[in-house]
C-alpha cells in the first residue's frame, strides 16, 4: 500500500525528465542547458541563439503538449470502453470511434480543402458519435447481455468508414489527398498554441467526468445484474461513457489525425504493472497514456534521419503484435 503512495509522484518526475528528453532530440540535437534558457527565456533574459528558442518554445513544447493529451485521452477513453463493456480487447479504434471521428474529418477537408480548428473537431465528433450510435443498433440490445457483440459491430463499422475515407481519398485531388493521407495516419507537426486550448479543455473535463461516474462504471465491470442491483441505469450509463469517449477521440483525431491501439495497449500495460483494481485510477492511465505517446512521437521524429514517420504506423506495428499477444492468452484461458 506504502508503495503505491509514489507511483504518481514517480509517474510525474518521470513526465518531467521525459518532455526535457523529447524537447532536447530532434532533426536539430539542443543541450539541456539551452533547453533550460529557452524555458526560461519568456521571463529571464537568456543568452541563447534564437533559433533554439523558437525550435524548443514553438516547435518542439506544443507537440509534446499535445502528444501527452492524445495519449492521456486515447489511454483513459479505452480504459472506460473496457472497464463499461467487460472486454480487455476493447479500444476506440477497434470500436469504431476512430474511424467514424477520420471519416467525419476527412469529409470536412476534402469539401473545404484546408483545415479549420472549427469546422474540423465537430465533423470529427459527429462522425464519431454517428459510429457509436451505429455499434449500438447493430449489436441490438442483446448486447447488454452479450457485450462482445458490441466489439464485433465496432470492427465492422470502423472498416465500413475506413472503405468510405480511403474512397473520398482517392477521388480527391493528388496534392491534397498525400497531405490528407499523412495526416490520417497520425502527427503532431501542426501543434501550434493556439489550438491547444480546445483539447486540453475536452480532454481534462472528460476524464473529470469519467472520475464522477467511477463508482457507476466499476460496477458495471462487475456485471450488468449486480449493478442493476444497485441502482445504476447501466444502459444510460454506457452510453453516456461511449459518447463521452467519442468525444475525446473526436478531438485528437481533429488535432493530430488517426492513432491507433493506444487505448488498447496502456490499460493492459496498467494491469500488468499496477494491477487490475489500478485501472479505474483515470489519473495514473492518463500520466501513462501520455508518457508513452511522448516517447512514441519522439521516435516518429528521430528514427529516420530528416524524415518524421507517422504515429499511426508505429502504433498499429506495436499494437497489432500486442492484440495477437492478449488472443493468444484468452484462448489458453479458455482451453
Amino acid at each position: 500500500m506504502k508503495s503505491q503512495l509514489f507511483i504518481i509522484p514517480g509517474l510525474m518526475l518521470t513526465l518531467l525528465v521525459s518532455a526535457l528528453i523529447a524537447l532536447s532530440h530532434g532533426a536539430i540535437s539542443i543541450s539541456l542547458n539551452d533547453v533550460f534558457s529557452a524555458l526560461l527565456s519568456p521571463f529571464f533574459e537568456q543568452q541563447l541563439n534564437p533559433i533554439y528558442q523558437q525550435i524548443v518554445l514553438e516547435l518542439r513544447l506544443p507537440r509534446i503538449i499535445l502528444a501527452f493529451l492524445a495519449g492521456a485521452g486515447l489511454a483513459v477513453s479505452g480504459a472506460i470502453l473496457q472497464l463499461v463493456t467487460r472486454n480487455p480487447l476493447a479500444d476506440p479504434y477497434l470500436f469504431g470511434i476512430s474511424a467514424g471521428a477520420s471519416f467525419g474529418a476527412v469529409m470536412m477537408l476534402t469539401i473545404l480543402n484546408h483545415i479549420s480548428m472549427i469546422l474540423l473537431p465537430a465533423a470529427a465528433f459527429v462522425g464519431g458519435l454517428l459510429s457509436v450510435f451505429m455499434v449500438v443498433s447493430i449489436a441490438g440490445r442483446s448486447a447488454y447481455n452479450q457485450v462482445e457483440r458490441m466489439l464485433l459491430a465496432g470492427v465492422a463499422t470502423s472498416f465500413m468508414f475506413s472503405a468510405a475515407s480511403s474512397a473520398m481519398l482517392y477521388n480527391s485531388d493528388p496534392q491534397a489527398a498525400a497531405s490528407i493521407l499523412f495526416w490520417t495516419l497520425g502527427s503532431f507537426a501542426q501543434a501550434q498554441w493556439d489550438t491547444l486550448l480546445a483539447p486540453a479543455i475536452i480532454i481534462c473535463s472528460s476524464i473529470v467526468v469519467f472520475f464522477a461516474f467511477s463508482r457507476h462504471v466499476v460496477a458495471i465491470s462487475s456485471g450488468d445484474e449486480s449493478a442493476t442491483t444497485l441502482g445504476v441505469n447501466v444502459s444510460r450509463v454506457r452510453l453516456s461513457m461511449l459518447i463521452i469517449s467519442s468525444l475525446i477521440c473526436s478531438v485528437i483525431v481533429a488535432s493530430a489525425g488517426g492513432i491507433a491501439f493506444v487505448g488498447l495497449l496502456i490499460p493492459h500495460a496498467i494491469r500488468l504493472i499496477f494491477g487490475q483494481h489500478q485501472l479505474n485510477n483515470y489519473f495514473l492511465v492518463a500520466l501513462t497514456g501520455g508518457l508513452f505517446m511522448i516517447y512514441i512521437d519522439l521516435l516518429a521524429r528521430t528514427l529516420i534521419e530528416n524524415q518524421e514517420i507517422p504515429l499511426g504506423i508505429i502504433t498499429s506495428a506495436i499494437g497489432s503484435v500486442f492484440f495477437l499477444f492478449i488472443l493468444k492468452q484468452r484462448t489458453q484461458r479458455n482451453h
